[in-house]
């Protein structure tokens, strides 16, 4: 059994990741600062699969504290997931961003070097791909980062790729994430942000529970179906399953690989919010605002290549992906706080 240690494994993507994990038998290590997280988190993926991965909670900027986790355990893998990751927050303040998830990955690959663990997957994001020209966006598309939260995930990706370069026995796997929305079917774990969300689908979630009034569509006039802006959203579990398969890959001596991980397919603004009301059964409140600056009209991956080398292919559609939510806002309206 290999002991795959997931950085951040309490967030959102990174729980859910455990589970998949779990599932296929792989040993699992957490560690989480519980800055954007619950320790609670802990029990619901131990009612979900029985099992109770050890924990440390812990900075991963902090060396001498990180080390612990090296020294008392043989690790095989590491799956990083651990930053700070609010587009509008990074903006305002770059410093924390640079600080926190540079170094907290410089960290982790010094201790990755010294322990001689040779396997990584690095959460990345579609961010580094900026405005594209055309879609569905590939893995080769020119990057054009817009803001300090993406340019942090291209600077890692840069360090990623530089070290896989001058260390051959080194695997790595770098993924692109689209929009990630949804949640356990059993309504255990699921997005739960600090403050108002920041993301459509938990906005729509707390307004459909009552905690905020209605939902700001930003801009309908875009040259779209609806005149509403178009992304690529995949089922948590889909994008959290695409891990598993990405570390199989790595334990037979991958070098680098990048992917993207979606759906291929483009949903607009009311096709999730009308996802959602059917999915609750009443109509959800929202208002039209004007657009965000940066936000552009069309923006979707292509999977292609993830469906080709590691037979990556989403099951849940959109209407899964609000049921998910939906189950999970209406069983937790406050998230894991009592």
């Amino acid at each position: 059994m290999k002991t795959i240690l997931v950085t951040g494994g309490m967030g959102y993507i990174g729980s859910h990741t455990v589970v998949e994990l779990i599932n296929k038998k792989y040993n699992v290590i957490i560690v989480d600062n519980l800055s954007n997280s619950s320790v609670e988190v802990l029990n619901r993926i131990e009612k979900i699969t029985s099992i109770k991965p050890k924990f440390y909670e812990l900075d991963c900027c902090n060396i001498n504290d990180f080390k612990k986790v090296f020294i008392e355990n043989k690790i095989d893998g590491v799956i990083h997931f651990a930053g700070y990751k609010a587009v509008g927050e990074g903006e305002k303040v770059p410093l924390k961003y640079y600080d926190n998830n540079l170094i907290s990955f410089i960290t982790l690959l010094k201790l990755m070097e010294e322990y001689k663990v040779n396997n990584l997957v690095f959460s990345s994001s579609a961010t580094v791909y900026g405005q594209p020209d055309t879609n569905p966006i590939k893995e080769d598309f020119p990057f054009r980062v817009v803001n300090t939260y993406g340019r942090t995930k291209l600077m890692i990706e840069d360090m990623i790729r530089d070290y896989t370069k001058a260390n051959p026995n080194f695997n790595a796997a770098i993924l692109r994430y689209f929009n990630p929305i949804g949640a356990h079917s059993s309504g255990l774990i699921g997005e739960d942000p600090n403050g108002i969300p920041n993301n459509l689908a938990p906005y729509i979630s707390q307004v459909a529970v009552g905690k905020l009034e209605k939902l700001g569509v930003f801009g309908n006039d875009y040259d779209t179906k609806d005149g509403t802006g178009v992304r690529d959203y995949i089922h948590v579990v889909d994008l959290a399953y695409g891990h598993v398969l990405v570390l199989d890959k790595l334990f037979t001596n991958s070098g680098l690989v990048t992917y993207n991980l979606g759906t291929g397919v483009g949903c607009s603004v009311f096709d999730v919010l009308h996802a959602f009301e059917k999915a609750c059964g009443f109509t959800i409140p929202y208002e039209i605002k004007p657009r965000r600056a940066g936000d552009v009209a069309i923006y979707y991956a292509s999977p292609e290549k993830a469906y080709k080398e590691l037979g990556f292919k989403t099951k849940y559609d959109i209407f899964d992906m609000a049921k998910d939510s939906w189950n999970w806002q209406k069983n937790n309206p406050n998230g894991y706080k009592k």
